[in-house]
């Protein structure tokens, strides 16, 4: 009896052993936006964003008051046009083209209450220096799309300093670990991008919680502290969000001296919905989604839509 109790015991521990062991302290990858993600020809707004990310957590046996704690450090680059690239005439441009080339780090707390609050700074520029104009000519060059004319009226070079704050918190989750809902609230402040909002993120299936998930990019461990819910994660999610937008430089040019030939006023009010599904192992991230924004600009232009993919790759046991 007691020698079966003890087997019991060796292998509930290993067990154990072996779910701790299968995490890594490094995480490397990219996400990219583009409108062509969704499939039905549209090149407009928010028309291309490429960013590349690399991710750490420290010992976690060392925070006391922390269930984990993780550095990020990123760069990436956005390019926005009116609703054709191809807008050589400014009086019929609907938005201004611009790009946004910057480099940043965050550092994100993660609770045992599954509370979460991240910081960052993001340094950068908007304009020419930008190179939104050569990469999608390049881009549109390598596809086969067609030819680009108006970036020389795009918004004229600023440079940026963008801070960032997310606070998340979990609501409720089933008995079952199957669907939660999350809070999401977020304030920017900075020369490109100043504005705040809040939203609800719902999740269905195989989930982790907050601090082990890459709803929250902290799947990444370091001595971990507790045990994920499930190896491996495979769920739905939509994320409904009501934004704020006190500055937009990239619709509305510089703040401080503007001289771009073309800017619009931005809508106080936007609307985002994101719905999208992920994949994820101890070792590998997959991520699609479609976001959904109501108007954002004070012109004809429209609602805007457009798809992201991301993909991480984690290391360093």
């Amino acid at each position: 009896m007691y020698k079966k109790l003890i087997l019991c015991l060796c292998l509930l521990a290993m067990g154990n052993i072996a779910l701790f062991a299968q995490s890594f302290k490094n995480e490397f990858g990219f996400k990219s936006d583009n409108d062509a993600y969704l499939w039905y020809g549209q090149d407009r707004y928010y028309t291309n964003g490429l960013f590349i990310y690399f991710r750490h957590a420290i010992d976690q046996q060392k925070l006391k008051n922390l269930e984990k704690l993780t550095y990020e450090i990123s760069a990436g680059q956005k390019m926005f046009n009116p609703i054709s690239g191809y807008s050589p005439n400014p009086s019929t441009q609907d938005r201004p083209f611009a790009g946004y080339l910057y480099g940043g780090g965050q550092v994100a707390l993660f609770y045992k209450d599954e509370s979460i609050l991240k910081a960052g700074l993001e340094l950068g520029t908007i304009g020419p220096d930008a190179l939104g104009k050569e990469a999608q000519e390049l881009l549109h060059r390598l596809v086969g799309f067609y030819e680009i004319d108006g970036w020389q009226y795009q918004i004229r070079n600023e440079f940026s300093v963008n801070l960032s704050a997310q606070y998340t918190h979990l609501l409720h989750r089933t008995a079952k670990n199957d669907i939660d809902f999350a809070l999401e609230s977020y304030a920017n402040l900075g020369t490109t991008f100043s504005g705040l909002g809040t939203g609800v993120l719902f999740r269905a299936g195989k989930i982790n919680q907050l601090f082990h998930t890459a709803s929250t990019n902290s799947v990444i461990s370091n001595h971990a502290k507790t045990a994920k819910l499930v190896k491996e994660e495979f769920f739905f999610y939509a994320k409904p969000q009501l934004n704020v937008v006190a500055y937009d430089a990239t619709i509305q040019g510089s703040m401080f001296h503007n001289d771009s030939p073309v800017t619009f006023g931005k809508k106080s009010l936007v609307f985002a919905q994101q719905l999208g599904f992920n994949y994820s192992t101890p070792r590998f991230t997959i991520d699609y989604s479609v976001i959904f924004k109501s108007k954002e600009i004070k012109s004809t232009a429209r609602a805007h839509q457009y798809g992201t993919i991301s993909m991480f790759y984690r290391f360093g046991g």
